[in-house]
């Protein structure tokens, strides 16, 4: 009994504060993940805490259950309509950048530690890979808004390319352990039936879910814990008949996040408490693992490691990659940098040490060296990156949605009107409102007072709405509390619809007609330019800079106006 309430205890102390200094630790552009990392290095065997965890079995378990509901709630937060648009360099990525990045990268690892070809290439399969954990996790918690196109290239790219590091970690651990017994094409066949059925499974497993989850009435709560179960049990049944079940949680995510629309959201803030606790704990267990007394004699070389990863492997395997894919080369650039790496390269790194290959505690150093300043560097870098490459986004408010009870296509939103939204003053009966779209109320100094009789909105207003589930972006755009200055900065002082003639604005401004767009919308003459456009891309005619300010199911519904020549964020 006293080692039970002993374990409990220092459990909770190491859980409680890695959540602490992580809350501190975030003011000043640290990850929250490297801070758990850190706090499971110090209560260590070598730290302050003298913990001695050496159970490399139970971590690497804990790491892909970690793993699988890492994923699932990423897969959950994925929108459909971008899912398509990232779907094929996501792809390319996650199976030939992988290869791309982990071939130099093991040869430059061979030549920096002098250690055989093949125990490099193993590190580079080892950490080739972006991880899951690191990407949806930083990406939401930096605060930074990226355009779709970037932001769902990096997400289901992290997000399906396991099956790729997998096999090649399995094949040079092959090629080290019995070189002549080596069955690459045996290999090979495993890893397309790994896509495979990975890939038709979890839709299945998805369709199935998504059909349980509407037809269960359950709390909040539970409806986290059932869809939690439910996805682990699709891992463990398509890792069981052969197939990735990393990638089979992600997608059985994403079907029922995109099924159940909004009615997900209340769900979203369930499964974010989570996946945290999936992360931190799997963070914390893996810095246990850790010897920081092994890292001094390593550190210089492996630090030159992974320079060589996110300055040079990355990069030219990103731009490779990318080279079919209408990429601007500021976000090729962008996603060269962020090539996060996180667990998944530690949880590979297990594989050399459960199956007894030599140096393979060297590889595991290694492998965490590479983690640690991929989070401090890359991570924390990620709101500056962002705007140094232009591929962020003005931020956005998102309201509070509480589903309806007879319709799944309509939600019930909450605005807080703070001191900088461009609604303080604002004559409620004035607000040009979406098709189908109602305001309920005003709640103002805890009463609730009808629309009519509201007047002009004052900071602190909390303005409830009834809205298709299609206009809760643009109705976030239209009670954002971000200044609009920032705003016009960045869309321009001009905002116009996407059916207008763009005739009609060409002859506004005095500009020459290109020939064929006479007849043209502002929408359609910015998709005649760009095939595919997200919220941020811009395209030059003339002497107009048009910027997408609004896109909804393919189509520009607002433009922003800008009379400048500059060059195009994205053409």
């Amino acid at each position: 009994m006293e080692a039970v309430n002993q374990l409990l205890l220092a459990g909770a102390l190491v859980m409680f504060a890695g959540i602490l200094l992580g809350a501190f630790s975030s003011r000043f552009g640290i990850p929250f993940l490297l801070v758990f990392l850190i706090v499971g290095m110090l209560a260590g065997i070598d730290g302050p805490g003298g913990i001695d965890f050496d159970d490399h079995r139970l971590a690497f378990f804990v790491g892909n259950l970690a793993l699988a509901i890492i994923l699932l709630d990423g897969g959950l937060r994925t929108k459909l309509a971008t899912f398509r648009v990232a779907l094929r360099p996501s792809l390319v990525l996650a199976s030939a950048g992988v290869v791309l990045t982990s071939l130099p990268l093991g040869l430059f690892t061979a030549w920096a530690f002098d250690v055989d070809w093949e125990v490099g290439l193993l590190l580079g399969a080892i950490v080739g890979s972006t991880d899951a954990a690191a990407v949806f996790a930083l990406l939401r918690a930096s605060g930074t808004r990226l355009n779709e196109r970037v932001a769902n290239t990096l997400e289901i790219e992290s997000g399906i390319n396991d099956p790729t590091a997998i096999f090649l970690t399995t094949l040079m651990i092959e090629v080290v352990m019995a070189p002549d017994e080596v069955r690459g094409l045996e290999l090979v066949r495993q890893l397309v039936v790994q896509f495979g059925l990975g890939a038709a499974l979890g839709l299945m497993l998805g369709f199935a879910m998504a059909w349980i989850m509407r037809q269960a009435v359950v709390g909040e709560g539970l409806s986290a814990l059932l869809l939690c179960s439910g996805g682990v049990t699709a891992f463990g049944i398509v890792n069981t008949l052969g197939g990735s079940g990393f990638i089979a949680v992600y997608l059985v995510g994403l079907v029922v996040g995109n099924r159940m629309r909004r009615s997900a959201e209340n769900l979203l803030r369930a499964m974010d408490g989570m996946a945290w606790l999936a992360q931190s704990s799997m963070f914390l267990l893996l810095g246990l693992l850790v010897n920081p007394n092994e890292i001094p004699a390593i550190a210089w070389n492996a630090l030159l490691v992974s320079a060589f990863l996110m300055l040079v492997a990355r990069p030219f395997a990103v731009w490779l990659c990318l080279l079919p894919f209408r990429f601007a080369p500021r976000e090729v650039a962008f996603m060269g940098w962020i090539g996060l790496r996180g667990a998944v390269p530690i949880v590979l790194a297990m594989f050399p040490l459960m199956a007894g290959v030599p140096d393979a505690r060297l590889l595991f150093n290694v492998a965490f060296v590479v983690v640690l300043t991929s989070l401090l560097l890359q991570g924390a870098s990620v709101p500056y990156a962002a705007r140094r490459f232009g591929v962020g986004l003005p931020p956005r408010d998102e309201p509070r949605v509480r589903p309806t009870l007879s319709d799944d296509h309509l939600a019930v939103l909450e605005f807080r009107i703070g001191e900088r939204s461009p609604m303080v003053g604002v004559d409620l009966r004035t607000l040009d409102l979406p098709e189908g779209s109602r305001i309920v109320g005003v709640l103002r100094s805890r009463a609730l007072i009808r629309d009519d009789s509201v007047g002009v909105l004052v900071c602190n207003d909390v303005v409830m709405l009834v809205a298709p589930d299609t206009e809760v972006d643009h109705l976030s755009d239209l009670f954002t509390n971000v200044e609009a200055a920032v705003r016009r900065r960045f869309y321009g002082d001009f905002v116009l619809e996407g059916a207008a003639a763009f005739a009609d604005v060409c002859a506004a401004y005095g500009c020459a007609m290109p020939e064929g767009f006479e007849t043209l919308t502002l929408d359609e003459a910015m998709r005649r330019r760009a095939r595919r456009i997200v919220e941020g891309d811009s395209v030059q005619i003339e002497r107009l800079l048009l910027i997408a300010r609004e896109v909804s199911r393919g189509r520009v519904v607002k433009v922003g106006l800008k009379l400048e020549r500059a060059a195009p964020r994205q053409a």
